[in-house]
């Protein structure tokens, strides 16, 4: 069994239906992709793996167990966490406070000294600027404090929600590098991204999701070739 399998699912918002009969595995270790246009259901898949929400149909284990009818603490517990599109940051709280916050479930909160200074020796500009509010911040600094955070609850699986959107390239080249330094100290990663380019190169596998159904699927090097890829996500 992989590590995380997603068999069959349906998910709706309210009685609109999102995604449709949706299928996909990821072993442990990948840095696995889902690529789509604005609407196409990425989002509330992460959601849907999240336990935000809870498909209407079909299962979801990770780690051999079944997690779809689970509550968000519980699967958070389990090793799955989320970073939202948007940072979401508490504002007047320092960046080191917002860390913290990351480390509330109790297995965790355990472990947070530890897991901060990892996360300081990851990211040490958040380090240096530990006391500022997290207000003052820069898009590119905010979107590294969100990553921390998710790091802080120790997560085997490490979900990423846009980190990317409205950053400079500049920023945009960092925030990929971080998340290639995450994986390569042995966390999994689920990456939501409309830079396709950066996504697909960082990443083992792919899927395309185009209005809540999987169209294809593959190894990144294969689908950052394909002529739909290229001609609908790539611009060539």
């Amino acid at each position: 069994m992989a590590f995380l399998e997603i068999n069959g699912i349906d998910a709706f918002y309210d009685d609109v239906q999102v995604i449709f009969d949706l299928s996909l595995n990821i072993r442990e270790g990948e840095v696995v992709s889902i690529i789509g246009g604005n609407g196409a259901g990425k989002s509330t898949l992460l959601r849907t793996i999240s336990g935000l929400m809870h498909p209407a149909k079909g299962t979801i284990f990770f780690n051999g167990t079944a997690i779809e009818a689970l509550a968000p603490e519980d699967i958070v517990t389990r090793g799955i966490v989320q970073v939202p599109e948007g940072r979401r940051l508490f504002s007047l709280m320092t960046i080191k406070d917002n860390l913290i916050v990351g480390a509330y479930n109790k297995q965790a909160d355990k472990h947070k000294e530890e897991t901060l200074s990892q996360v300081y020796a990851m990211l040490p500009r958040l380090k240096e600027r530990q006391a500022q509010m997290a207000m003052t911040l820069s898009g590119g600094e905010q979107q590294m404090v969100a990553i921390g955070r998710g790091l802080m609850a120790r997560p085997k699986l490490l979900m990423l929600d846009e980190p990317s959107l409205g950053l400079a390239p500049v920023l945009i080249k960092s925030i990929f590098e971080t998340i290639r330094k995450i994986a390569d100290q042995g966390t999994t990663v689920l990456l939501v991204e409309q830079d396709v380019n950066h996504s697909l190169s960082l990443s083992d596998r792919g899927y395309v999701l185009e209005h809540g159904r999987i169209v294809m699927e593959g190894p990144a090097k294969k689908l950052i070739n394909d002529p739909h890829v290229k001609e609908a996500y790539l611009g060539i």
